[in-house]
């Protein structure tokens, strides 16, 4: 494999890091509210940006595509990381991985109608097991009772989908670094609503929690979204890069034992084993469908 040319090691590298971030979301909860969490960590990313858009003298997009890059970044970064901070106050990190594990799958739904992208069979079939395991992880601790946090967390997950068409749309005309950048300051202009809360609440955290921060800001963000966005511009297909996120639940539910001492609970055991077989369902399925396809091909040639 040509890992110079390929989108793997980027998607990797995202991945990695945004498991993390479930993590150190749930530790600087502790300290700061949802609405101001949102806020520091895009404004330490829009920082870092920053910098290195100047030093890179990168291009300003042209006005036609300024609806594009706003849309990506109200939907990629206001909208998901409210939703996003607001369920991972209420769950674990894993059970948040593991709800957030379904982009892909929404992402290819999704992609069907704005891309005509066609489902087989048993994607649909993945797609049915994945939502009948995000049925058992809301209603597992109690009948017809609904957690809000997994709600807001679905949330988050189509609006990650829905960024991740945009990424893939605008990484046909720019950089990486340019629709993530661009993406990012759009985002984090609108999260400045919620910035007086955000100066209170810092001046009372530990120092500890500038650390998560900057690693939230830093790598999670910054590094993380530009190396997710080239990882769209040397893809052929969406679903290639977005298929990646399944690794996310056992990346984070290791670091959350290591890193906050969380042992996972049954919900998340058992309903997330059921998203990550439909997930595994949808991304390595196809192999087994062309074989099945071509083995009843077979058997009626030999009956005519």
């Amino acid at each position: 494999m040509n890992f110079k040319n390929s989108f793997h090691p980027y998607a990797i590298i995202t991945i990695i890091f945004w498991s993390f971030a479930y993590v150190l979301t749930r530790l600087t909860l502790k300290y700061f509210s949802t609405f101001s969490l949102g806020f520091l960590r895009y404004f330490v990313a829009s920082c870092t940006l920053m910098i290195i858009a100047i030093h890179n003298k990168i291009d300003l997009p042209a006005l036609i595509d300024l609806p594009w890059f706003m849309a990506a970044g109200s939907v990629g970064f206001f909208f998901y990381m409210i939703a996003f901070n607001q369920g991972q106050a209420t769950v674990s990190a894993s059970t948040g991985s593991v709800v957030i594990a379904t982009v892909p799958i929404i992402t290819a739904l999704l992609a069907r109608f704005v891309y005509k992208e066609r489902l087989y069979i048993f994607q649909w079939i993945a797609i049915m097991v994945s939502f009948a395991g995000v049925v058992v992880l809301t209603l597992m601790n109690g009948i017809f009772s609904v957690n809000t946090g997994l709600i807001w967390l679905l949330f988050a997950a189509i609006t990650l989908s829905i960024y991740n068409l945009l990424q893939r749309k605008l990484t046909k005309t720019y950089t990486a670094l340019q629709t993530s950048t661009y993406s990012i300051f759009f985002g984090t202009f609108l999260l400045t609503i919620f910035s007086p809360t955000a100066i209170e609440e810092i001046r009372h955290a530990p120092a500890i929690q500038f650390v998560y921060l900057l690693i939230l800001g830093v790598c999670s963000s910054a590094v993380a979204y530009v190396s997710w966005a080239k990882a769209f511009s040397k893809a052929k297909q969406t679903s290639q890069v977005s298929n990646y996120m399944f690794i996310t639940p056992f990346l984070t539910s290791a670091l959350g034992f290591f890193i906050a001492a969380e042992v996972p609970d049954h919900a998340t055991l058992l309903g997330g084993s059921i998203v990550l077989s439909g997930v595994l369902i949808f991304n390595f399925g196809g192999e087994f469908y062309k074989r099945f396809s071509r083995s009843r091909k077979c058997d009626r040639i030999k009956k005519q």
